[in-house]
């Protein structure tokens, strides 16, 4: 999507239904001669309501695509034993091949030992260990982290060069800001990383040529922080006053930047087709295509 004055507005939600689309035909080829579909198993422990939405919109998407789906819903109190116990059960079940919890989980339970004890070749959220370290190295064969691939993806569909940019990240989270500024050193660009202890993030933004926002802090970049052809991926997701907004002051933003992402309609969709892209890439690695 193009505006009249030039500006791209990088549409998630477009790039994801392509990604899926592809992946339906080809899976709908190789389940033939495999014999079974691809597997995908989400556990969920407790009723957080975001979680619930997030759940469902990834079960959704494995069933556009034709994947065989499983939700296993456990109480809250669950032990962090008992979590373990479900987590071996479909490590050993051939019928699937990708395997997540969704987080947060209660704070009762070990997020980093739930997370290692998925296998690594089932780990579709790109948490494990193993999967951290072969993308610090480069190593494909490993699972990338799905939020910050699916930005990756985005650059790559919209020709955006990142080599010799300066690219500016706010937030070090584990499942955002971290990976991403990995993917990001990996291609070559100059990456500068902020939180919220930075100071004097306003100057800092202006010398970015590329700006990545996932601080989780709503409108926090505004239009007098960027310079002139911006490129701006926003993957906060906040709620004020009922409605949904990013980490960037779109309508400020969006005057100055050549790309900008929308929220929602940008990330969020990416970060789901890369969870079904992981699932199918640890499927074709099991069926030996």
């Amino acid at each position: 999507m193009i505006s009249s004055k030039g500006m791209t507005i990088i549409d998630g939600k477009m790039l994801s239904d392509k990604i899926l689309k592809e992946i339906e035909e080809e899976h709908s080829e190789l389940q033939t001669g495999v014999g079974r579909k691809a597997g995908l198993a989400v556990i969920i422990v407790g009723e957080n309501p975001a979680s619930q939405i997030y759940v469902r919109n990834k079960i959704r998407a494995c069933e556009r695509v034709g994947f065989h789906s499983e939700t296993i819903r456990l109480d809250e109190h669950i032990t962090e034993e008992n979590l373990l116990l479900e987590i071996e059960k479909l490590n050993n079940d051939n019928n699937i091949d990708g395997i997540l919890v969704q987080l947060p989980i209660p704070k009762h339970i070990n997020e980093l030992k739930v997370i290692n004890a998925i296998s690594a070749e089932k780990d579709v959220d790109g948490f494990h260990t193993t999967n951290i370290g072969k993308m610090m190295i480069g190593d494909e064969t490993g699972f990338l982290p799905c939020t910050p691939a699916g930005v990756i993806q985005m650059f790559e569909e919209y020709n955006i060069d990142l080599e010799g940019k300066d690219v500016l990240v706010i937030g070090q989270s584990n499942i955002v800001g971290k990976p991403m500024t990995l993917l990001l050193i990996n291609k070559r660009a100059t990456v500068q990383v902020c939180n919220s202890k930075t100071k004097n993030l306003p100057e800092k933004l202006q010398k970015a040529d590329v700006v990545v926002a996932a601080a989780g802090s709503p409108k926090l970049v505004k239009g007098s922080d960027v310079k002139e052809g911006v490129v701006v991926i926003d993957i906060g997701i906040n709620r004020v006053d009922g409605k949904i907004c990013g980490d960037v002051d779109f309508e400020e933003v969006s005057q100055k930047a050549s790309y900008i992402t929308p929220v929602p309609g940008g990330v969020g969709p990416m970060t789901i087709a890369m969870l079904i892209k992981n699932t199918f890439k640890s499927y074709k690695q099991k069926v030996g295509k």
